[in-house]
Formats: C-alpha cells, structure tokens, sequence
C-alpha cells in the first residue's frame, strides 16, 4: 500500500502518478537502485602530463643515490669485496638504456646501441675487480660484447635501409642468429684452446639457413608472398 506523498491519497501499485494532484509515483527502492549504480562522476578528469626533465632528474637522482649509497657502504660497513661494483654497473646500464627514451630523444639509434655495448662492456670490466684475473675479460666478454654489439647495429641498419614486414625482419633476425650462434662457438674454443670448428651452432647454422631460404624464395615470389600475408593476416 503506497500513499501519495503530496495529497495523501491512496494509491495502486500500477500508478506512475497521483489521480488527483498528478504527483509523480517515485518508488524510495529504484531512487536507491539509481544511487548506487553511479557512484562516480560521469565527468573525466585529467592528470597533467610528468614532463621528460623532471622524469629524467628524478630517474638520474635515484640512480646516483643508489650508487652512492652502495658505494659507501661497502667503504665503511661491508668492506669484505667490492660488491657495489655490480650495483654501480647496474645503474651505469640503466642510466644508458633510458637515455634515449626519457634524457636526449633525439640521439641517433645507432648511437645508442653502441652506448649499450659500451655499458655492458663497462658492467663486466667492474666485475674483474671481484675475480682473481682479468683474462676471462679480455679473452672472452669483451669479444662477444664487441660481436653482439655488431650484430644489433647492423640489424638496426637493415630495418632502416630497406622496407619493414614481418617476413624481412624475421629473415634478419634469423641471419643473425646464426652468425651470433657461429661467432659465440668460435669465440668460446678460441679462449679454451680448443680446434676451430663448428659443433653445436652447426646444427642452429643448418636451421636458420633453412628458414633463411625458405623466407628469400617467399619475397622473390609476390604470388607466394601475397598469399601468406593473407593467410597470416600481415
């Protein structure tokens, strides 16, 4: 039984308004419904944008903080090894990777890749500080960083010098795998004295040269090249 709430009159469950002063039938349950189904603003706000210097302070601060506080304790506290000079290492990589994203954006790619194997050959040059020798250093980690570092410029050449899909890049990306493969071996019988020949990047070499050839013939085919792109949908 509900009752009008400006005359008082008696109502039926199936009125949307009052007979005699024609009030609206507002039902207490449904205005709580309604209430409750919008709890938030329908309105948007928006937050302004972090700028790229303050970002790049910010990112530079802690980064220095954090190699400063290591570098400390392990002078006064833990003076058992150099152990911050992994941390230190750490932040030097991470300092280098942001750069071209959050400090300089306009830094060159290929300057860049370079700067990231100068840091990682940097990272691993503190970390002879802990070993009894530096030979591992030279004969082994700087030539595959030097090698790496290599192979990612000249991938970046090639993804710039000609046009970009999905079958290039991946013919690329095979191509090098098997050089970083084939270079890694001989580097690594190189440093133990071992002969100098192919063993185990053989059989990566026999697969990507597959795949290789099997991606050369799918561009010199446009037929071919089309019907894959339709089928993949790229």
């Amino acid at each position: 039984m509900s009752y009008c709430v400006n005359c008082g009159v008696e109502l039926e469950p199936s009125l949307k308004e009052c007979p005699l002063c024609n009030t609206p039938v507002i039902n207490p349950r449904q205005l709580e419904a309604s209430k409750i189904s919008s709890p938030y603003p329908k309105e948007r706000g928006q937050v302004d944008v972090v700028k790229r210097k303050d970002l790049a302070i910010l990112t530079s601060i802690v980064l220095i903080a954090t190699s400063l506080s290591c570098l400390l304790l392990n002078l006064f506290v833990f003076s058992g090894s150099l152990w911050s000079l992994f941390i230190i290492g750490a932040c030097i990589i991470l300092f280098v990777l942001i750069t071209p994203a959050v400090i300089y954006t306009k830094l060159p790619i290929y300057i860049s890749l370079l700067f990231d194997g100068i840091a990682v050959g940097l990272y691993l040059y503190l970390i002879t500080f802990n070993t009894s020798s530096d030979e591992w250093f030279l004969g082994l980690a700087l030539p595959i960083v030097a090698l790496s570092t290599i192979l990612v410029e000249v991938f970046a050449l090639l993804l710039r010098s000609f046009p970009i899909s999905y079958i290039t890049t991946a013919l690329y990306f095979f191509a090098e795998a098997a050089l970083l493969c084939v270079g890694l071996e001989l580097l690594i019988r190189h440093y133990l004295d071992m002969p100098l020949k192919l063993v185990w990047s053989a059989v990566v070499l026999t697969v990507c040269s597959v795949i290789v050839v099997m991606l050369i013939t799918v561009l010199s085919r446009r037929r071919l090249r089309d019907a894959i792109r339709r089928r993949l949908h790229f």
